[in-house]
C-alpha cells in the first residue's frame, strides 16, 4: 500500500510516519509534503497513492483547497488539532478523522477501515466517500457544539437517582459492563460504553487513559513514572495499583494536565 502524508509540522509528520509503519510495516511512504502548493504540484505530477493523510491546518491555508485545485482520487484520513473542521472533512474523500496527537490504536482502526473498504477487490476501485457512521457523527457534533453531559441516571436497588458529573471520580469497564465511581465511593452500572462516554464528557475534566479507564482530573492522588515510558496513577477511592496511562496516551495526558 502506498501512502502520502501532508503535514506541515516536521515532528508531527515524522511521528505519523512512524505510527503508520508500526501499524503496517509493508506500507510505502511515497511523499511527505508540508503545504497546499507542494501538494497540488505533487498530485499533478505523480500517480495517485492508495491512501493519503491530510493535516487540515497547513501553513499556507486549509488542505481542503487541494481538492479544489488538484485531482485527488484517493481516500483520505484527516489529522488535525482543530476539531471545528470535522464536518467539512467528511464532505470530501475522508474515510476517517483523527484528532492530534494521533493515537496508534485509533490510527490502526482507521487503516483497518481503509483495508475493509478495499479488500473485496484485487484492484483499488474508484473511491466513493464512505457513509459517516452515527457514532462518528455524534462525536463530531459533540466536539463542535461543546455541549456535554451534566449528570447520569443510575439505579440503586429499586431506586433511581442522578449523579452529577462533578461527583464522579472515574469510569471503568469490566467485561461488557461500564461503571462509575462517585465521590461517596459508590459504584453504579451505567448504560454507556467508554467510547460513548468520551463523546459525552467534557474533555477539560475527563481523560481516557487506556482501554479500561476514563478519569476525572480531581480523582488523581499521585502520578509515578513507570516502565516503557508509561505513567502509573493512584486515584481517589481506588485500591487498584495497576492503573496505567498507556504509552500512546502519555503525551496527550501531560498536555491535558497542563492546560
Amino acid at each position: 500500500m502506498t501512502v502520502l502524508i501532508i503535514e506541515d509540522e516536521k515532528l508531527a509528520a515524522n511521528r505519523l510516519r512512524g505510527l503508520i509503519e508500526s501499524v503496517d510495516p509493508t506500507v510505502e511512504i511515497v511523499g511527505m509534503l508540508d503545504s497546499i502548493k507542494s501538494s497540488i504540484l505533487w498530485f499533478g505530477t505523480n500517480q495517485q497513492p492508495d491512501l493519503a493523510f491530510f493535516d487540515i491546518q497547513l501553513a499556507d491555508g486549509l488542505s481542503f483547497e487541494i481538492f479544489d485545485q488538484a485531482k485527488v482520487c484517493c481516500p483520505v484520513i484527516f489529522t488535525t488539532a482543530y476539531d471545528e473542521y470535522a464536518l467539512r472533512a467528511f464532505k470530501v474523500n475522508s474515510i476517517d478523522y483523527l484528532l492530534k496527537p494521533v493515537d496508534s490504536e485509533e490510527l490502526k482502526r482507521a487503516m483497518d477501515k481503509y483495508q475493509n473498504l478495499h479488500s473485496s477487490n484485487n484492484e483499488t476501485p474508484a473511491y466513493q466517500p464512505a457513509t459517516i457512521s452515527t457514532p462518528v457523527m455524534d462525536k463530531v457534533l459533540q466536539m463542535l457544539t461543546k455541549s456535554y453531559k451534566n449528570r447520569f441516571l443510575v439505579r440503586a436497588g429499586e431506586h433511581i437517582k442522578t449523579i452529577s458529573v462533578d461527583q464522579i471520580n472515574f469510569f471503568y469497564s469490566m467485561g461488557k459492563a461500564t461503571f462509575l465511581n462517585s465521590s461517596e465511593n459508590k459504584e453504579y452500572d451505567i448504560d454507556y460504553t467508554l467510547e460513548e462516554l468520551e463523546v459525552l464528557l467534557n474533555p477539560e475534566h475527563f481523560f481516557r487513559i487506556n482501554r479500561k479507564f476514563i478519569i476525572a482530573m480531581k480523582s488523581i492522588k499521585d502520578i509515578v513514572s513507570y516502565t516503557n515510558s508509561r505513567l502509573k496513577l493512584r486515584l481517589i477511592n481506588s485500591s487498584d495499583d495497576d492503573i496505567i496511562v498507556s504509552r500512546e496516551k502519555v503525551t496527550a495526558f501531560k498536555s491535558w494536565l497542563d492546560q
